[in-house]
């Protein structure tokens, strides 16, 4: 009996091409495995095989979406595969979007089972969770072996058509999709089962799961807003012009703090939007239109606030990480309490 044959994506860091200094690595493929490679291989035990390993920076990927996906089926094409798997990619942004994107279009394209992983707050996963199979992965690296247990027995189900059971039972992320079956008791003697179970502080599956939002309580309001420094940040990827922290123009891995002392205003020749998740024609024209420097400044000349603070605080807010933004967050908001500043404006797009 012939082998499955497999072909697998990865991005530069798994390569061992390099980090963020080779995001921008055009596509290739090498025959056999490399990587991450080694694992599924191993995990496969001689059933299935990885012919061939296309491997793809993630800003190169993510900038240049149409290209990269056309290079890539190509390549996969032309081994022939009886499946693709991409990643796992656990919390890497834009490594889980181009894994994502990639598994979608094999998929449509290409007609042959596909099958990704990645943590459940990488962007990749809501993006995609509904299209293609996607494997709940732990958010790094370290959880490679979790990630493999997974996804080699659903990977071998799909591509032998075999039946796939719930999330649950096989480790994938929930799909949306519900199915008709039979069950032992009626609905009315479960849920009266559940509520019991619940008033006695016991623990029970329920069968129609909420969605989990993260809620923030509001502070209370500034009291004087004509003596509070205020302070501008934004997830809509205002940065000086030439963008000199290379802030990614999706799933972003950094912020910048950028000083604004002496400017009233911001202009096309001093800055411009690095975000890659909107027509940025009208930003670039008038950065305000994004980050209102020239509104704060007329607010402070009028002695409606206190001080515009002189640093704000900037990255994009497309595709990026819940993870990373609340990471990024976190180490600047110590740094606005400490300089004293009393509210600020976080604006979008």
């Amino acid at each position: 009996m012939e082998k499955i044959r497999v072909v697998h994506y990865i991005n530069q860091f798994f390569a061992g091409i390099g980090g963020e200094e080779k995001a921008d690595y055009k596509p290739e493929v090498r025959e056999g495995v490399v990587g991450p490679g080694m694992a599924l291989n191993a995990g496969f035990k001689g059933e299935a095989e990885i012919v061939a390993t296309v491997i793809c920076g993630d800003s190169y990927f993510n900038e240049n979406l149409e290209e990269a996906k056309k290079e890539v089926i190509e390549m996969v094409k032309k081994y022939n595969p009886d499946l693709f798997i991409a990643g796992p990619a656990f919390n890497a942004g834009r490594y889980g979007v181009a894994c994502g994107t990639i598994t979608d279009a094999v998929q449509s394209e290409l007609g042959i089972p596909v099958l990704t992983g990645m943590y459940e707050e990488n962007p990749g996963a809501d993006m995609f969770k509904k299209s293609v199979y996607i494997v709940s992965t732990k958010n790094s690296a370290a959880g490679m072996r979790d990630a493999v247990s997974k996804m080699v027995p659903l990977a071998l189900k799909l591509v032998k058509n075999e039946e796939i059971g719930s999330p649950e039972e096989e480790g994938y992320m929930s799909r949306g999709i519900r199915k008709n079956f039979f069950a032992e008791k009626r609905g009315s003697e479960r849920a009266v089962e559940m509520l019991i179970k619940k008033l006695k502080g016991e623990e029970f599956v329920t069968e129609f799961p909420m969605p989990d939002f993260d809620r923030v309580e509001p502070n209370p309001a500034v009291k004087d807003l004509s003596k509070a420094k205020i302070a501008l940040v934004t997830s809509g990827g205002i940065v000086p012009k030439g963008n000199p922290d290379h802030i990614e123009s999706s799933s972003a891995s950094k912020y910048g703090k950028y000083d604004i002392e002496g400017f009233d205003n911001l202009t096309s020749e001093t800055h411009e939007t690095a975000h890659g998740g909107y027509d940025p024609v009208y930003a670039n024209e008038d950065p305000d239109r994004v980050l209102p420097v020239d509104v704060l400044r007329d607010l402070e000349k009028e002695g409606k606030i206190g001080s515009l603070h002189r640093y704000f605080y900037t990255t994009v807010g497309n595709g990026t990480a819940v993870a990373s933004a609340k990471g990024f967050a976190a180490e600047y908001a110590k740094e606005l309490v400490a300089d004293g500043v009393d509210a600020v404006i976080l604006t979008s797009t």
